[in-house]
């Protein structure tokens, strides 16, 4: 009793004669105080991924990182990312394809060098019905031929595949956004990641220094094995914790480094962005009509339900004639005596389909139901991205809601961490209390060190779904 009445006295002390008192007793006077506030997401945060020469840069240099921004980081992945250089590669080569089809609305010329040796009085008697004779001969000569009309069947071809490759040009815009976004979800990750380490870190010393504490007044028999397991218990907690956030941080690094392009990690410092946050957009029908208007998805499917029905009118148009000219012109320097030394002669051929087994008619059909599913599907995607547009609008009024929120948690969770600690160096309390107030402490500071990021990312994302990136 008299122990326990002279260690009362001795906590109650001020602070000047607790220094000195022995050092188990200091100890009990001086428990550990709240981990710091995590700074608001509009600070740097070191992390890391980069370019060219600047990668050659650190290589050389492993001490120096160089800063990385979110435009430099998505300046990046544009130059770097390989999804992004094979939309472009694509689109390119549609183009191609519409240089093709007119390529039919232009003569076509075709040199000819020919040489025969035939036996005398020789003829052909089997295999066809075209002239037997056969004349001994060398001749070089040029045939020339121009489409006159097919009624409209190759300019509607033509038309289908610019259509076609207008829509391949805004799928590489759709790919170049979709990175876009990826990089700023990377981006805000490692941050996050980074900043939710840095709680741990805070933790686990805080709960060290708690431990430690605890320990000796437990080995000066002034704290109960009670108290000592339970602050054990704790500071292995905050450990878990640790492994977990290192290995979160180390996976959104690998994963940023992975969508700017590169295979492995590279050392960069994330520089967060410093503007202040701004409330989202008040009127979402307004923003889900921006999307309707540009977003490249929307777009790329109306050029392709337009290239669908310059298709179907040209697969229609195979059930007329198709009217092409021809001209020859050429010299026989060796030949028969029967010949003429040149030769010339031009025509005309119109082709009339008569029946080929209802072909043009299956593939007229197939083409007009190819062309109402395109335009289902160009329905269905406005549905859903009127859906996409309202959900971010919804997760970012929510997020932004949230940064006040879990700031005003933190502020009364460290209130009442404070509380805690002064009650348990009183002895007014166990360390229960003092544990459920440090693990609320603890997930205090790790949602609001979230918020932030997630509030900036849900931003992302919603001008992603209206405008893009």
């Amino acid at each position: 009793m008299t122990k326990v009445l002279v260690a009362v006295l001795f906590l109650l002390q001020p602070a000047g004669s607790a220094a000195q008192a022995p050092i188990n007793l200091q100890a009990a006077q001086n428990l550990p105080s709240a981990p710091l506030p995590q700074a608001p997401p509009n600070q740097t945060a070191p992390t890391r991924p980069p370019s060219g020469q600047e990668s050659f840069a650190t290589q050389a240099n492993p001490g120096t990182r160089v800063s990385l921004s979110l435009k430099q980081a998505e300046a990046l992945a544009v130059q770097n990312n390989p999804q992004i250089s094979v939309a472009r590669l694509t689109a390119l080569a549609s183009q191609q394809v519409t240089r093709e089809v007119r390529s039919s609305l232009w003569p076509t010329a075709t040199a000819n060098l020919t040489g025969v040796d035939s036996r005398d009085n020789s003829r052909i008697t089997a295999g066809g019905l075209n002239n037997p004779i056969i004349y001994r001969r060398a001749a070089a000569g040029v045939m020339v031929s121009q489409l006159i009309t097919d009624f409209g069947r190759t300019t509607n071809l033509a038309a289908s595949a610019d259509f076609a490759a207008r829509a391949e040009n805004q799928n590489a815009l759709a790919t170049r956004e979709q990175i876009l976004l990826a990089v700023d979800q990377a981006f805000y990750s490692a941050l996050q990641a980074h900043a939710v380490l840095t709680v741990a870190r805070q933790t686990v010393s805080a709960r060290q220094t708690l431990s430690d504490q605890v320990e000796a007044l437990f080995k000066s028999k002034l704290r109960s094995q009670l108290d000592f397991s339970f602050a054990s218990v704790n500071l292995a907690q905050a450990k878990l914790l640790l492994l977990d956030a290192e290995n979160n941080e180390n996976a959104a690094l690998a994963s940023f480094s992975a969508v700017l392009g590169y295979p492995g990690m590279e050392d960069f410092q994330l520089v967060e962005d410093t503007t202040a946050i701004a409330s989202p957009p008040g009127n979402v029908d307004e923003l889900v009509s921006e999307a309707f208007a540009v977003r490249p998805e929307i777009l790329a499917l109306g050029f392709q339900y337009q290239s669908a029905q310059k298709f179907q009118t040209a697969e229609h148009d195979l059930f007329f004639p198709t009217i092409q000219a021809v001209g020859v012109v050429g010299d026989t320097p060796v030949r028969d005596p029967v010949l003429s030394n040149w030769y010339g002669a031009v025509g005309v051929n119109v082709g009339i389909p008569l029946f080929n087994g209802f072909l043009y008619t299956a593939r007229s059909r197939e083409a007009r139901l190819k062309t109402q599913a395109t335009q289902d599907r160009l329905l269905d995607l406005r549905n859903r991205i009127s859906r996409d547009v309202r959900t971010s609008w919804l997760n970012a009024n929510t997020a932004f809601q949230r940064v006040s929120v879990t700031q005003q948690l933190l502020d009364q969770a460290n209130l009442a961490l404070d509380l805690a600690q002064t009650r348990y160096s009183l002895g007014l309390s166990s360390i229960v209390e003092l544990s459920q107030a440090q693990l609320q402490q603890t997930q205090a500071q790790i949602g609001n060190a979230e918020a932030g990021y997630d509030y900036r990312l849900a931003l992302a994302v919603l001008r992603y779904q209206t405008t893009g990136i």
